[in-house]
């Protein structure tokens, strides 16, 4: 008999570690509601069957959070008539789930134990459909195909080409494995033909934190977890030790970091969410000083192209009679239509006043969403400079008109067998603009920098959408190589002596390769910099505990003002606010020589909040590992944080004409 206390837990884990993150299988999501998870683990380990954890069993195996199964059993896509083999039985669980979902499942365990033992359970629950043997994983269970679909559990190594003979045309494999103890890529192969597969990365898994099962000693535990105490703590007070503290963002000494910025050609200023007031602020105040005091050109944010070109018009052509379009009124649009971000673009407008117009800083954005409002500004352009060619500009950009209202559209259309894709007709426009740079470019220099550096967007941005949908790490790497070639672009075309500040999002502007993104392959706009820079690119992060966040539960959805719940222990935010200092600029390239400061150098977990905040599976969505003196320059660090105030209608009232932000 089910458990009242089990099965509450059971239906909460399903609703917040699972349903609020994505996965929509009504099928998977009743599955996990029906089995009973704690009947397959030792009871050292039931108490944690419904918490967001890793369990390490008894045999050593281990059994992932429910919703990295939840995420690999809805890859499937399974109807209930099929016939599945599944490639390491474990304690079993997987097996009962596909139980569930399949009308016969084999299971093939490579330890012999675990395969006897998960027989006894699948006789005691009455699971008959369910056929367990002890065999070499990647030798599968040929006898007993072909199959409908075939899963490989997390932690099995097996070759896909053996497993992949074993199933029936139109047939899928599904493999949860990655070089990484705790991140797994997760891929599925489909069956085409007799001889032909097509194969697809789906998604990037991170395993939850691990809690130990079985008969380890619990004093031995305590004595390692009162080491690891210890040592954090002297990390804790050799952190304060070595920041430059502050109790207010205003008076914040920001000379010596400018001194240690130096000659940096390309300044990255990060944020750990897009919604955190203390982050703009003091990002903004750091932009003001590179702008004031060492001549700094131009910003480049985390923001479309069209949008951030109204804004650098609002601030460096105030003769200019005003665009007709307004800035970031697209989800999310508290992102950057902020007060913070407003009173920023109000002082460069001031600035560029009293500086000659070639010597005015600029504003740009280097993002690729905005499909359609680059095309508009392409055709404009064209219509301008040269009308035969927007009229072939206008048939080739035709054949995105179907997706305007959907982008992310074109990218399911594209997956469906015959329809032609628009990337030759987008990149031959492209081609066709950098063929006629010379005699464009002489027209208009900033204006043509314009239609290229769009008519570059579309190309990627048509490739993005077409790619999202087969891996996040192809249309993760498209994106930010195109931030990076982006920047490259505005410094050619600024000068060899420009020098660019650059706001975005700390995973963008960390090295990557310094964090388990480079362990799935990732790398981004930090890590391209570096490359090219080496110390001529700063990067700096930022960092804090507690306190509000701006941001929405799911994408599209209203923006709410979200309590953030205070950091992990373990991460690098918890050893920052055991420090007991309210703000801190601590400079990572030259740490001080102090050997309670080793710590600072171990792979620990770090908070991730994009624009989407999902609180009660935080762990599993906004944390990831890195080494923060090899990711980052300099480490800002806020204990408590508020959220950014969005500009509404009514705060805009009466504002002119001009203004980027205006209703």
């Amino acid at each position: 008999m089910d458990h009242p206390d089990y099965a509450r837990r059971r239906q909460t884990m399903v609703r917040q570690q699972i349903a609020s993150r994505g996965v929509d299988d009504d099928r998977v999501l009743a599955a996990l509601r029906e089995v009973a998870r704690e009947r397959f683990l030792p009871d050292s380990a039931r108490d944690a069957a419904y918490e967001e954890v890793s369990l390490r069993l008894e045999d050593g195996r281990l059994l992932p959070q429910a919703y990295v199964q939840a995420v690999a059993l809805a890859a499937l896509a399974l109807r209930g008539d099929e016939k599945v083999l599944e490639i390491g039985t474990g304690c079993g669980y997987g097996s009962a789930l596909l139980a569930r979902l399949a009308a016969q499942v084999r299971t093939v365990e490579p330890d012999a134990r675990l395969a006897e033992r998960a027989a006894g359970v699948f006789a005691l629950l009455g699971l008959r459909e369910v056929h367990v043997r002890h065999g070499e994983a990647s030798a599968g269970w040929e006898q007993e195909g072909p199959y409908d679909a075939i899963l490989v559990q997390p932690g099995i190594e097996a070759s896909e080409p053996s497993l992949r003979s074993q199933l029936r045309v139109g047939g899928r494999l599904v493999m949860a494995q990655g070089g990484s103890p705790t991140v797994l890529e997760l891929v599925r192969t489909r069956r085409v033909s007799e001889l032909r597969f097509e194969s697809e990365d789906l998604a990037d898994l991170r395993l939850a934190p691990e809690v130990p099962a079985g008969p380890a000693r619990a004093g031995s535990r305590r004595g390692q977890a009162g080491a690891a105490e210890h040592a954090q703590a002297r990390l804790s007070v050799a952190v304060g030790r070595a920041g430059e503290a502050f109790e207010d963002l205003e008076a914040a000494e920001l000379e010596p970091l400018l001194r240690r910025i130096g000659r940096a050609r390309v300044v990255l200023i990060g944020e750990a969410t897009h919604g955190t007031s203390e982050f703009y602020r003091m990002r903004q105040r750091i932009t003001r000083a590179l702008i004031e005091r060492r001549g700094f050109d131009f910003v480049a944010v985390e923001g479309d192209w069209p949008d951030c070109a109204r804004i650098d018009q609002y601030v460096r052509n105030a003769e200019e009679p005003a665009a007709r379009w307004k800035a970031f009124a697209r989800f999310p649009a508290w992102m950057w239509r902020n007060r913070e971000v407003a009173a920023f673009v109000d002082w460069l407008r001031e600035w560029n006043a009293q500086q000659q117009p070639r010597l005015r800083t600029a504003f740009y954005g280097l993002d690729l969403y905005s499909l359609y409002g680059s095309i508009e500004r392409v055709l404009e352009y064209l219509e301008r400079v040269d009308p035969q060619t927007a009229r072939l500009a206008r048939q080739r950009y035709g054949c995105l008109s179907p997706w305007e209202d959907d982008p992310a559209g074109y990218a399911r259309a594209t997956m469906t067998a015959g329809y032609r894709s628009c990337e030759a007709d987008v990149v031959a426009m492209l081609r066709e603009l950098l063929h006629a740079r010379s005699s464009y470019g002489g027209y208009d220099g900033e204006r043509f920098l314009d239609a290229l550096q769009n008519a570059r967007l579309v190309a990627n941005a048509e490739r993005y959408y077409r790619t999202m949908y087969y891996g996040s790490r192809e249309s993760w790497n498209l994106r930010d190589g195109h931030m990076f070639e982006t920047l490259r672009t505005l410094l050619d075309f600024r000068g060899p002596q420009s020098r660019a500040v650059v706001w975005a999002h700390n995973s963008h502007v960390g090295d990557s390769a310094a964090t388990e993104m480079a362990l799935r392959g990732e790398f981004n706009l930090g890590r391209l910099c570096r490359k090219a820079f080496g110390s001529q690119a700063y990067a700096i992060g930022f960092g804090t505990h507690a306190g509000q966040v701006a941001a929405a539960d799911s994408w599209g959805a209203d923006m709410q003002v979200m309590e953030l719940r205070p950091s992990a222990a373990g991460s690098h935010e918890r050893v920052f606010h055991d420090s007991g200092v309210p703000g801190l600029l601590l400079p990572l390239r030259s740490l001080p020589a102090d050997p309670d400061l080793a710590g600072l150098r171990e792979s620990r977990l770090q908070r991730a909040v994009g624009v989407l905040y999902r609180p009660l599976t935080e762990m599993a969505s906004h944390y990831f590992e890195s080494v923060l003196p090899e990711q980052y320059d300099e480490y800002i660090w806020f204990d408590r944080s508020h959220a950014v105030t969005p500009l509404d209608s009514l705060s805009l009232e009466g504002v002119p004409e001009t203004y980027p932000f205006g209703v």
